[in-house]
């Protein structure tokens, strides 16, 4: 059974959101020159920064529910249909490389599953009840914490999802490009992010897929920020697992600490490839072994690690 609202009334409701409305600014659209065109465009894309700059009192309250989440061993998990989903299944696959996460630690599922990906599936976003079976089969926990994305603010899986969240006691969180959205409450935390009406009527894979973006790149960087993997502004716990980024390793391992490239891929070589452990190597002045001990005991952050031994 598809579970959604239908009719003149659902018709009329979508019409009213700010995402689904005309832009008086690009109402000629199909008569600009194409410099205009673009340069239209990137005057839209320049208001929604600050559109997401308002929001940033409630992303700090979801950061600090899913870092408290991931003390706990939950996991962060995004939720979403189309663009949306997509979106947050990006930001879950890039954690890992960035991080070190492992692939199960922030995780994205989408309606229509995975062949979603790369072609519409339809009606897939309409069934809220296939988002609580999609997150039972990844095993939601009460130790999680479920984002919601959705830019229209009401789509019936995006709601299911937070819906089935809260019935199990995981935090949800909704992030929307609608003020006020439907999504809102069904969250413990509602993002909303006013993004207006697009260059294209209706297209939220512009603004509002730009928005959605942001925030899940602010989500997961600010969470893997709190938790340690990252000194400075150097991401120490990245996976070296091709040639760009085994050197990207050595550039951080030699701006952390000081080092020539020789003496960074020494200690990159003693450290396993593990660029955090090989700069508490050398900023404290012990072994690969000793170090990871040091990074234990601190968490995993390269300060305490050095600094408290």
């Amino acid at each position: 059974m598809v579970a959604g609202r239908a009719g003149k009334g659902a018709a009329d409701d979508l019409a009213a959101l700010a995402t689904e409305t005309t832009n008086p600014r690009t109402a000629r659209l199909d008569s600009m020159p194409v410099e205009d065109l673009l340069r239209t465009m990137n005057a839209e894309d320049a208001r929604v920064a600050p559109a997401v700059a308002e929001a940033i009192p409630q992303v700090a309250r979801a950061v600090e529910r899913i870092v408290a989440a991931r003390s706990r061993g939950g996991r962060l998990i995004y939720a979403g249909a189309g663009t949306s989903g997509r979106l947050g299944v990006l930001d879950a696959a890039e954690c890992p490389p960035t991080f070190g996460t492992e692939p199960g630690e922030v995780v994205g599922i989408m309606a229509g599953g995975d062949r979603a990906l790369t072609a519409a599936v339809e009606g897939a976003e309409d069934d809220s009840r296939a988002a609580a079976r999609d997150l039972s089969a990844v095993g939601l926990t009460a130790d999680d914490v479920v984002v919601g994305l959705a830019a229209s603010g009401r789509t019936p899986y995006a709601i299911g999802a937070l819906d089935y969240a809260r019935s199990i006691s995981a935090a949800a969180v909704a992030v929307s490009c609608n003020r006020p959205a439907e999504l809102s409450d069904h969250a413990d935390i509602a993002i909303e992010i006013d993004t207006g009406p697009e260059v294209l009527t209706g297209s939220t894979r512009l603004k509002a897929g730009t928005a959605q973006k942001m925030v899940c790149n602010m989500l997961s960087t600010a969470v893997m920020v709190r938790e340690g993997k990252v000194y400075g502004n150097l991401m120490v716990d990245m996976r070296p697992s091709n040639t760009k980024l085994i050197d990207r390793a050595l550039r951080i391992v030699t701006e952390a600490t000081g080092v020539d490239t020789a003496a960074a891929t020494a200690l990159l070589e003693a450290a396993d490839g593990h660029a955090k452990t090989a700069i508490v190597m050398q900023l404290a002045g012990v072994g690969a072994d000793r170090a990871r001990e040091l990074l234990t005991r601190a968490d995993g952050f390269v300060h305490r690690a050095v600094h408290e031994r």
